[in-house]
């Protein structure tokens, strides 16, 4: 198979067959903030904005390199964003305005 044709079938999160070391599998708590996205996600996809396979085109159209760079949640997060943003439910202007008031209101609280 041609590196072209390799690239055009695997997705960017298909690693079956990588070299990537040995798993970890140990059971961690989800921090707050993961806790949230992932209720989020059940919100959007319970009020039908944002669907599971969505969700996972969402983040196969970050691309590997944004992939391996982004934990979960996060890849999660910027993914509903892109969706929101392609649909228009939101604007990124609206995004950056929220997420400064939530800035400023954790700051607000004494948070760092």
């Amino acid at each position: 198979m041609t590196d072209s044709a390799h690239l055009v079938k695997k997705l960017p999160n298909d690693i079956g067959g990588v070299e990537a070391g040995p798993i970890v599998m140990a059971e961690h708590a989800l921090l707050p903030w993961e806790k949230r996205c992932h209720a989020l996600a059940d919100v959007l996809d319970f009020k039908k904005i944002i669907n599971t396979e969505e969700k996972r085109r969402g983040v196969e159209a970050l691309g590997a390199t944004v992939i391996g760079n982004l934990s979960y949640y996060e890849r999660w997060i910027v993914a509903f964003g892109n969706i929101l943003f392609q649909k228009g439910i939101l604007t990124p202007e609206e995004l950056a305005r929220k997420m400064d008031e939530v800035e400023a209101r954790h700051a607000g609280a004494g948070g760092a």
